[in-house]
C-alpha cells in the first residue's frame, strides 16, 4: 500500500507469521489477552497430563485385587496402548500459534503425564507410602529411562505436529498421528504382542480412521477457502 505525504494514518508493522506470509502486529491489549490464554493451556495441559498418566496407572493395576476382578482385562490392555501417549501431546499443541511454544507444551503434557503415572505407582492406591518409595525412587527412574526419554521426544515432536497442522494443513502430521492409531495394533500383532480383547486395538483403529477422515475433510475445507 502506497502512503501520501501528509496522511494521518500509518501503516501497520508487520512480522512474519508461521506460514511465512506478513502478519499485522496486534495491539498491547490483544497480545496480553493471546499470553493469558495461553498460559491457561499450559496449566490445562498439565492438570490433564497428570490426569491422563495417573488413570493409565489405574486401569493398569486394576485387573484384580487379591482374587477377585475389578475392571477386567481390557483394562490392563488399554494401559498398555501406546498410541494415546502420543495423541496426549498433538491435542494440546494445537492451542499455540508458535511452533515453539507448541513444543514446549507438548513436552510439559508429556511430562505431567509421566509424572502422574509414576505418583500413582508410588501411591497409597498402590499400598506404597511415601516413606517406602523415596529410597527406591533412584532404581524406579533407572528402569523407565526408555520411555522418559521417549517422552522427551515425543512430546515436543506431537505438539509440534499439531501446530503444523493448525499454520500449514500439514498433511504428514495428520498421516503420523493418525497413523499411530491404526498401525499400533498390527504392529503389535506382528511383534506377538497383541494381549487381548481384540475389541481395545478395534477401537484404536476406528479411531485413527475417524481421525484420518476428520483431518481429510478439513484439509479440504481449508483448501476451497483458499482457493476462493
Amino acid at each position: 500500500m502506497t502512503w501520501g505525504r501528509g496522511s494521518r494514518a500509518h501503516p501497520r508493522h508487520v512480522e512474519p507469521g508461521d506460514c511465512g506470509a506478513p502478519r499485522p502486529l496486534t495491539t498491547s491489549r490483544e497480545v496480553g489477552s493471546v499470553a493469558g490464554r495461553e498460559r491457561r493451556v499450559f496449566v490445562v495441559a498439565i492438570l490433564a497430563g497428570f490426569a491422563f498418566g495417573a488413570a493409565d496407572q489405574y486401569l493398569g493395576s486394576r485387573v484384580m485385587f487379591g482374587s477377585h476382578f475389578l475392571l477386567g482385562p481390557w483394562a490392563s490392555t488399554v494401559s498398555t496402548a501406546s498410541a494415546p501417549w502420543l495423541v496426549l501431546p498433538f491435542v494440546f499443541g494445537c492451542s499455540q500459534t508458535r511452533s515453539r511454544r507448541a513444543m514446549v507444551v507438548g513436552l510439559a503434557a508429556t511430562l505431567a503425564a509421566l509424572s502422574g503415572y509414576f505418583a500413582l505407582m508410588w501411591s497409597p492406591i498402590e499400598g506404597v507410602w511415601l516413606s517406602q518409595s523415596l529410597p527406591h525412587l533412584p532404581a524406579l527412574l533407572r528402569s523407565q529411562w526408555a520411555n522418559i526419554a521417549g517422552g522427551l521426544i515425543t512430546g515436543p515432536l506431537c505438539g509440534l505436529l499439531r501446530q503444523r497442522w493448525r499454520a500449514r494443513r500439514s498433511w504428514a502430521s495428520a498421516a503420523l498421528v493418525a497413523g499411530a492409531l491404526c498401525l499400533e495394533p498390527p504392529a503389535r500383532w506382528a511383534a506377538g504382542q497383541l494381549p487381548p480383547p481384540a475389541l481395545v486395538w478395534e477401537i484404536e483403529i476406528a479411531t485413527g480412521a475417524i481421525l484420518a477422515l476428520f483431518f481429510v475433510v478439513a484439509g479440504v475445507a481449508r483448501g476451497g477457502e483458499t482457493a476462493g
